[in-house]
């Protein structure tokens, strides 16, 4: 029984076609549906180029405070792609218990929070972008697949289903 689902989203260009899925089997299983956004930490290269240009002080504002607004923001901007990409669908957003935006490794955030979530399934796309033919999966989905203790939705690239169709 799926009582439970965490999708995770990347909020890549194929993102909407996974939130379908998503709503569906919610809809489906009359399932709670998690939603989550991983935002990997900054490089080394972008922290030294802020702070060539912050002082102390402003770096430090800029980690506290900065980083929390920012991550509102894609939260927000989450919450906004659902409410446009269903239009009328209210009752689809009613299935959407919470939308997080936490900062970290990909792969370790969505487990961990699958794992605190109790949930029965993960949904995740095969990759945000349009790799060759060579690479089916992208390096998040393929950690998540083998590292996953619930079953895992995998929702297939649209691209890379277009063009094996040809």
């Amino acid at each position: 029984m799926i009582g439970s689902m965490l999708y995770a989203t990347d909020l890549g260009l194929y993102a909407p076609y996974v939130m379908q899925h998503a709503l569906a089997l919610a809809r489906t299983f009359n399932a709670e549906l998690y939603v989550i956004h991983v935002v990997e930490p900054i490089g080394l290269f972008a922290e030294s180029v802020l702070q060539s240009y912050l002082d102390e002080q402003a770096m430090s504002e800029w980690q506290s405070q900065g980083l929390a607004t920012v991550m509102a923001n894609i939260e927000q901007r989450v919450l906004d792609s659902f409410r446009e990409e269903l239009g009328d669908g209210e009752q689809d957003l009613k299935l959407i218990r919470s939308v997080r935006v936490i900062q970290g490794d990909p792969c370790e955030v969505i487990l961990d929070q699958s794992q605190k979530l109790s949930v029965d399934l993960l949904i995740v796309g095969s990759h945000s972008q349009a790799v060759g033919v060579a690479t089916p999966l992208g390096r998040t989905a393929a950690r998540v697949l083998q590292l996953s203790l619930v079953p895992v939705y995998l929702v297939p690239l649209l691209q890379r289903r277009r063009n094996d169709d040809v």
